[in-house]
């Protein structure tokens, strides 16, 4: 029998039964997330309606601007997530500290690492935009998290998924059992399974990456955009298309949907000293899931769910999807270096 059609979490609540012991706490704590995702869906939405497009008067940690909407999304996820007893603490990319639960109420088994709204920059332009979450156990025996609990490879990941709020709102989502697609059917208010079992194609043609950072680029990722540039003519068995949305998930989307390579490697300005994203709240939890349907994620010189974080708003480079495109990439770090 399909699974297609089957709510988020109908799907979760049976894959938790698969599990002798569970408390139910995870499949509360993801209707707590699926619930704040739909609300920022909404306000996405009507951004243009009700005034939430444009810059607010502030700069987050990273000391980039805000949009209005990236302080009321990140609101919003604390709002939704604080008060139900499912976590004991959470990190959010617009913070700099992580967030605590009020004193008063229930506390839980997990932690949790969040940008609440990925590709903001996006949102006067109409192009998609995503929430990225990233699910972790706190240790045994902590009831007042430190940022030190939060330090945890990849690897320990409970689950991973990511919201792009396009033409349809999507989650994609992972527990280390493949990767799945719900998208939110709005008439019922209801995530429903509509791509099951998501697999990235080994091979590709299309590749994203930010041109005009070229000069700054290292020589295993200049190497390896000029192949792909000239594409039959310069020794590639294929010609390559190019695409760059300036959007995570969107990105990250495509390559689970048809293949291909995204890149936002090292380069050598100052102000992305170790890279350009967060490897908490954007490279962990997507390669958690680019690697659970079938592709590759690396910082071209190790793989990145095995990085051990030393701080929560740590950066690292990212080159993630198809996984012999990825391995070609590797390999020029490795001998070109």
């Amino acid at each position: 029998m399909s699974d297609i059609g089957k709510s988020i979490i109908q799907f979760i609540v049976e894959e938790q039964r698969n599990h002798p012991g569970s408390t139910g706490s995870f499949t509360g704590l993801m209707t707590d997330i699926a619930s704040a995702c739909k609300k920022i869906s909404h306000l996405v939405n009507r951004s243009g309606i009700i005034g939430l497009g444009g810059a607010a008067e502030s700069e987050n940690v990273q000391g980039e601007v805000q949009k209005k909407l990236d302080i009321i999304t990140n609101d919003v996820m604390v709002d939704h997530l604080n008060w139900t007893g499912h976590l004991a603490a959470m990190a959010s990319e617009e913070i700099e500290e992580i967030i605590q639960i009020p004193d008063g109420l229930p506390k839980g088994e997990y932690l949790i690492t969040f940008d609440p709204l990925d590709g903001s920059s996006n949102i006067d332009v109409n192009i998609s935009v995503g929430t990225i979450f990233s699910i972790l156990r706190c240790p045994p025996g902590v009831t007042e998290p430190t940022v030190e609990d939060f330090m945890q490879p990849g690897t320990e990941q409970v689950c991973a998924g990511f919201c792009v709020y396009g033409p349809t709102t999507m989650m994609i989502l992972t527990t280390g059992q493949g990767v799945n697609g719900f998208t939110l059917d709005r008439d019922v208010g209801e995530f429903i399974l509509t791509h099951p079992k998501m697999t990235i194609p080994e091979e590709t043609a299309e590749f994203a990456i930010n041109m005009s950072n070229q000069r700054f680029w290292e020589p295993p990722v200049q190497r390896y955009i000029d192949e792909c540039m000239k594409g039959v003519d310069g020794g590639r068995e294929k010609n390559f298309n190019m695409r760059w949305v300036a959007s995570m998930v969107a990105e990250v989307y495509r390559v689970l949907t048809r293949g291909g390579i995204f890149m936002y490697p090292l380069d050598t300005k100052p102000s992305t000293d170790g890279g350009k994203l967060r490897l908490m709240y954007e490279a962990s939890p997507m390669s958690f899931i680019v690697e659970q349907a079938g592709g590759m994620s690396s910082t071209g010189r190790e793989r990145i769910m095995e990085i051990k974080p030393d701080g929560v708003h740590q950066r690292v480079p990212v080159i993630l999807g198809s996984k012999k495109e990825v391995e070609r990439v590797v390999f020029y770090h490795q001998n070109d270096a």
